[in-house]
């Protein structure tokens, strides 16, 4: 508005004075040039030096994703899989029926929090610290049921305000597995077919849901390969996906029973996270090794994967934190 009160003055003083000084006319002109040239760069230069809902601060980086899974995601070809092609045809869509909504499974370790973090840091310039990358921990942001009211009514405006500020805005919602039921439904009308609610769209935003929830059948189904001499990597979506999402939904102990989310099929994909075997252990040992600046050392890493605790008793195939806890265990070991 200042812009446009200082150029129409400017301009008005123009048409007063253009039949009897149109030597001041130009420098009139002159200066109105260079003042909005001014502010055209001052505006630029804002964008430049602080985050804004542009492209210069959000563009996808295809090729980016599909490294950091390959190099840096161990043993989840299956999630690997659907979250690349998930997210790509997503952000290559100029438009989207509703917003992309997945739902990450598995059990501890196994790699959902971090592939959150590559998706965010493949969109946003500034990753995680983003200030349109939304993180909500069920523990800590909704820890009383007496209060889930008042939740509900909070992460409404909360969503609203975040998607009116910026339509490509993502949220994640982690330990869905230890959300009170009932909670999430408040959010189901963003997550749906709709071109706009109170003229806000929601379409181009992205809902991550990590859970605990279902590890007991994707471990059951890789075990089941594993005892029938079949190679992991055969595993496909299909083999987990369908009775995934029956078990997420009929789980009386997790934020997702019962809801309208999954009853009303607005949950893209259920992405299953395999357990860890010793092998995917040593793999995230080196890399650690390598990201903390030390040298690699397989006999350093071998010693300390072969320390971990690995399920079932009898057959001891897979890690029972995954990889999770292998920073601090380096420390001792090296």
């Amino acid at each position: 508005m200042r812009q446009i009160f200082l150029l129409g003055f400017l301009f008005s003083n123009i048409t007063a004075t253009a039949s009897i000084e149109p030597i001041s006319t130009s420098i009139a002109v002159g200066m109105a040039a260079a003042l909005t040239g001014f502010l055209a760069t001052y505006q630029n230069m804002f964008y430049y030096f602080h985050e804004c809902c542009r492209p210069e601060w959000i563009s996808f980086n295809r090729t980016g994703l599909e490294v950091a899974l390959d190099r840096k995601l161990f043993g989840q070809h299956v999630a690997s899989r659907v979250i690349q092609k998930a997210v790509t045809g997503f952000m290559n869509n100029k438009n989207p029926k509703k917003p992309l909504v997945l739902s990450l499974h598995g059990w501890t370790g196994t790699g959902k929090n971090f592939v959150s973090q590559l998706i965010a840091e493949n969109i946003y310039k500034e990753g995680m610290t983003s200030s349109f990358v939304h993180q909500f921990v069920s523990t800590a942001h909704f820890p009383h049921l007496s209060q889930i009211e008042n939740y509900k009514s909070q992460l409404q405006q909360w969503i609203k305000g975040n998607v009116t500020n910026c339509p490509r805005s993502m949220f994640i919602f982690d330990e869905m597995d230890k959300m009170h039921p009932g909670l999430i439904d408040c959010i189901k009308p963003y997550l749906d077919y709709y071109e706009n609610l109170d003229g806000v769209s929601y379409r181009q935003a992205i809902f991550i849901f990590l859970s605990n929830t279902g590890g007991e059948h994707i471990t059951q189904v890789a075990l089941d390969f594993w005892k029938a001499g079949r190679d992991r990597e055969e595993m496909k979506l299909q083999h987990l996906e369908p009775a995934l999402s029956l078990s997420v939904f009929n789980n009386k102990h997790s934020g997702l029973w019962h809801t309208s989310l999954i009853d009303k099929n607005l949950v893209d994909f259920f992405v299953p996270f395999l357990p860890l075997e010793y092998r995917h252990v040593m793999l995230c040992g080196m890399a650690e090794m390598a990201a903390k600046g030390l040298e690699p050392d397989q006999d350093v890493v071998d010693q300390m994967a072969r320390d971990l605790v690995y399920f079932p008793k009898s057959e001891k195939i897979f890690s029972s934190k995954g990889c999770k806890t292998i920073g601090g265990k380096l420390d001792y070991y090296t």
